[in-house]
């Protein structure tokens, strides 16, 4: 079953980040410093996850190298998987903005850390797919980062500048999460349920970043101290079409 799993990722095809960093979520680098909210994230996705009925269709949008629907496959959960940088026996190669399947064929979508990665004026096209593809009162993740965390919020208090999630060639729709709330609006949505995680207090933002190995603790300190997803580095977002 290993080496089945092996050559199947040999045989994916990668475009974009995975081109040039392979497969990157599948053994993470203690190292990367977007590790310590990855983690957090996905306990967050479990749960989500867990709430869903056995029988409901879940459908990943921007799913990568896959790791997401294979680990619910083996759990034994219906759910498929689509990105437009990477394909493979378990991902189908997809735009977004035009997905291949039938109007309400999904109970539940991800969609986690994607929106980021389109243009501004391509986000709510994409959740009007997202949402064309949702069952009536189906449940969408949705995971972005938030250009108004607390460290941009005072970097820009202080001196005018921001402190962006990503550099802008990877992250071209970075926006404050509050506009993310009101596009799920204007696109249909209610919205559920929003946490946040990583209030990004100046000091622990530096040492998380420079060495999130040693200070990725810090991450789940902080979101208890402050709970406030407004401050918080990324949003997890549940709502319902």
């Amino acid at each position: 079953m290993a080496r089945l799993t092996k050559m199947k990722r040999a045989e994916a095809e990668r475009l974009g980040d995975y081109e040039g960093r392979g497969d990157y979520h599948r053994e993470l680098d203690p190292n990367w410093s977007y590790a310590p909210i990855y983690r957090r994230k996905l306990a967050l996705v479990d749960a989500f996850v867990t709430r869903l009925s056995r029988e409901a269709r879940i459908l990943d949008v921007g799913a990568g190298e896959g790791v997401l629907v294979e680990k619910y496959r083996a759990q034994s959960r219906n759910v498929v998987g689509v990105d437009a940088n990477y394909e493979s026996p378990t991902i189908k190669k997809a735009d977004l903005a035009s997905l291949p399947f039938e109007d309400g064929g999904f109970d539940a979508v991800l969609c986690l850390d994607v929106l980021e990665h389109l243009d501004l004026l391509a986000q709510a096209p994409a959740l009007r797919e997202i949402r064309r593809c949702l069952a009536s009162e189906g449940s969408l993740l949705l995971s972005v980062p938030n250009l108004a965390h607390l460290h941009s919020r005072l970097r820009f208090l202080l001196g005018g500048d921001l402190t962006r999630t990503s550099a802008l060639e990877r992250h071209p729709g970075d926006r404050p999460a509050t506009e993310y709330l009101q596009l799920l609006g204007e696109t249909g949505f209610r919205v559920l349920r929003r946490d946040g995680i990583f209030p990004t207090a100046p000091i622990v933002f530096r040492l998380v970043n420079r060495n999130p190995a040693r200070w990725g603790w810090a991450v789940g300190v902080l979101d208890k101290v402050l709970p406030f997803p407004g401050l918080c580095f990324l949003n997890v977002i549940e709502a319902q079409r």
